[in-house]
């Protein structure tokens, strides 16, 4: 039970099965039904013509019964008494009479009579629902289940009960008996196909689900023995096999080959991201402890600026790594609502010691209303000044507007600009154009990588393009901070 294919196969078994045996006890019961009424209208008929020649005085000798072993007739009064067998019945039962045998007053061949009729009147006034003086009823039949003896064989009838008024006022019950012998032979035939048949359709249904669905979840073995080999050999550029169908299969294994890329690539990102970490790390922490062993040698020789810039320079790549590392972690930034003008206005006037002045341009009056981490926001502004910083010749310049249905904020410099080809290359981590820029002045690449994903997670953008001034300009888009 633990295989698809097994549970595939048994419950495609159980419903067929199911389906079955309710269609041939349907199939039964409509046989059952359709052959039991043509022998209530074999019965009737036979009755009727009996009853129709009581109806006419005809003799009981001088009754004419068709084949009297198939349809036997049985003639009882108005008290019950029987009064007339067809020949051969021997036993009679189902038809709620007395016996078998005629009494003597109303032996076989004896001719009706009125018997004991006190009050012939009463019966012509047809108050009674009996049938008029020569005529037989009009109403349906009763029928009944029965068994009868005729010529020592007993058998099972269906009896039609029909009555006939003689002209004489005496109401006599014909029972017309039709044998229920073709049947119950059709129904134990066709039961008897269908306990026969129905195992050998059943198997046949398990076999055929179970080879189906073995064939349609062999390209899902094939995919779970690649995802259990990649597993065991850490190897994310393996791809699991994809069928040539289009069905969910085959959708299947291009989502887990589409996922196993994200997670190479993801893979590969972290890996570059520790060894660039890594390598950033290594050089200010040597020159660090090259320092620190001069100094332990020869005090006088301590250069404590330099020790403190690059103790500054590890602790701001900490804060970056860190920050990198909860942004991955998928933190979620803050619901304040912050006013995007005085951020960048706060930000700008605290950098005093800038190499070159920052103009801000903000509308008077103007509210620009974001939400989010303002610690957060304020060091995406800050990293895009100081990347301005780095780059500008004289000018640099920061403009806050609105823009669609969110705020720009847009840093532009006079420098060298960006080329097309990288605009963007500079956000991914660790990367630097300028080459041949020294660690100290070029920082360690990880300042604009941190404003996009700090702007994505505010559900921003970040762009670059080139500025009316012939440098860089960084455009910051972030939505306004919804309405309660």
């Amino acid at each position: 039970m633990r295989s698809v294919r097994a549970r595939a196969a048994i419950g495609a078994t159980l419903v067929v099965a199911l389906a079955l045996v309710a269609a041939g006890l349907a199939v039964l019961s409509v046989l059952r039904t359709n052959l039991i009424d043509q022998a209530d209208l074999q019965a009737e008929v036979a009755a009727r013509e009996v009853a129709g020649q009581l109806a006419l005085d005809t003799a009981y000798a001088d009754l004419d019964l068709d084949d009297e072993e198939d349809h036997p007739v049985q003639v009882t009064d108005e008290e019950g008494r029987v009064v007339f067998v067809s020949q051969g019945l021997r036993a009679i039962s189902g038809t709620g009479s007395a016996g078998v045998s005629p009494v003597p007053s109303a032996s076989v061949g004896a001719t009706p009579s009125p018997g004991d009729d006190d009050d012939d009147d009463d019966d012509d006034g047809g108050g009674s629902g009996r049938p008029e003086r020569g005529e037989v009823s009009s109403d349906d039949p009763d029928f009944s289940d029965g068994t009868a003896t005729v010529d020592g064989k007993q058998a099972d009838y269906r009896f039609a009960a029909v009555e006939a008024t003689t002209s004489a006022g005496i109401t006599l019950t014909v029972h017309a008996g039709a044998p229920l012998a073709a049947e119950q032979e059709a129904v134990n035939t066709v039961r008897g196909a269908m306990l026969t048949g129905l195992p050998l359709l059943l198997a046949v249904v398990a076999g055929v689900t179970w080879l189906v669905t073995r064939r349609a979840l062999r390209p899902v073995e094939g995919i779970r023995r690649e995802m259990a080999a990649i597993t065991a050999s850490e190897d994310l550029a393996r791809r699991v096999p994809e069928p040539d169908s289009r069905d969910e299969i085959a959708r299947l294994a291009r989502t887990t080959n589409e996922t196993l890329t994200v997670l190479e690539a993801s893979v590969e990102r972290q890996r570059r991201f520790v060894a660039d970490a890594s390598h950033e790390l290594r050089s200010p922490i040597a020159s660090l402890r090259t320092q620190l062993e001069v100094a332990e040698a020869h005090p006088e020789l301590l250069d404590l600026p330099g020790a403190v810039a690059d103790t500054v320079r590890l602790q701001v790549l900490a804060a970056d790594l860190l920050l990198l590392a909860r942004l991955d972690a998928g933190e979620k930034p803050g619901a304040a609502r912050i006013e995007a003008g005085a951020l960048v206005r706060e930000e700008v006037s605290q950098r005093t010691g800038d190499r070159i002045p920052v103009t801000v341009e903000v509308a008077e009056g103007a509210a620009y209303e974001v939400s989010g981490s303002r610690g957060q926001l304020v060091r995406v502004v800050g990293n895009l000044l100081d990347n301005a910083q780095r780059h500008a010749e004289n000018r640099i310049t920061v403009q806050v507007a609105a823009d669609g249905r969110g705020v720009r904020v847009e840093v532009r410099d006079d420098g060298a600009g960006v080329p097309e080809d990288e605009r963007e290359r500079i956000f991914e981590r660790f990367v630097r154009l300028d080459d041949a820029r020294s660690r100290d002045d070029g920082g360690a690449g990880l300042g604009l990588a941190i404003a996009r994903d700090v702007t994505a997670r505010h559900g921003g953008t970040l762009t670059v393009h080139r500025a009316p001034e012939g440098g860089a300009a960084f455009r910051l888009w972030l939505p306004y901070a919804a309405t309660a």
